[in-house]
């Protein structure tokens, strides 16, 4: 007696339809499909379409193969078009892979790195305009300062001195970051040129330091030790931005 709480295979299905399954299990499956009416409306739609495939191409089957497609022929033609023919096919693939790969990521929703980078800009676009308010704690508590954002943190927030670039610290806030709280210090030159300091915790231990920019304003960043740091200006040529973001960095490293 047949068990029919036991499934059919795919396998065993498509056999069928092909008149190739084993003579002792036929009886097993037409039990089965006498059962399952929708996988005999599956095996049927196969069937239809093998016997339209029958139909158009049963006539071609024993026709002899073309010349110009004769295995022992095209192994014996010289192969400057196969490499020709190869190569056409990398350069479709990596063309519509770069297409595939640009769509993806305008697609794709921003990675974390790019929310952190959007985050550290859209603060120095906020504050950096601020004449009476840009920053919570001023520069001349800056132990506190230090402390007060450590804490609230959860990491150690340092502010550090970048008088010998021409910058005074003008001071900083707590800010909310895309995957927690996120420290912000804005420095100040004699003519009135603002740079910031924004970090946040960060899923890489380290990372190089990058270049980022959007508008007028540009930004490095970079990770070390589970915090990611991002120096940020406002029309400040490449070259001084570096100057700032290296500074930041060596004291970093020296007091890490």
């Amino acid at each position: 007696m047949i068990d029919r709480n036991i499934p059919v295979t795919e396998d065993e299905l498509h056999a069928y339809v092909d008149d190739e399954l084993p003579a002792e299990r036929r009886g097993d499956v037409e039990a089965w499909l006498a059962s399952h009416p929708d996988d005999a409306v599956r095996v049927q739609s196969w069937r239809t379409m093998a016997e339209a495939l029958h139909a158009r191409y049963d006539s071609v089957i024993d026709e002899a193969v073309p010349k110009r497609l004769d295995i022992e022929r095209l192994v014996r033609q010289p192969r400057k078009w196969v490499y020709g023919a190869v190569a056409a096919t990398l350069a479709a693939f990596v063309i519509g892979g770069s297409v595939g790969w640009l769509a993806r990521g305008a697609a794709a929703a921003p990675s974390a790195l790019q929310n952190f980078t959007m985050d550290a800009i859209e603060a120095h676009r906020l504050y950096v305009v601020e004449v009476r308010h840009p920053v919570e704690v001023p520069g001349s508590e800056r132990s506190h300062l230090q402390q007060w954002l450590t804490k609230r943190c959860g990491w150690i927030v340092r502010a550090p001195e970048l008088t010998g670039a021409g910058l005074k610290l003008v001071g900083g806030r707590l800010l909310p970051g895309s995957v927690g709280p996120a420290s912000f210090l804005m420095y100040e030159s004699a003519s009135g040129e603002r740079f910031t300091i924004y970090t946040a915790k960060s899923a890489a231990g380290a990372m190089q330091m990058r270049y980022a920019a959007q508008g007028k304003e540009s930004s490095l960043f970079w990770a070390d030790d589970g915090v990611i740091y991002a120096v940020v200006s406002t029309g400040t040529d490449r070259g001084r931005l570096t100057q700032i973001a290296q500074a930041v960095y060596d004291q970093m490293e020296k007091k890490g």
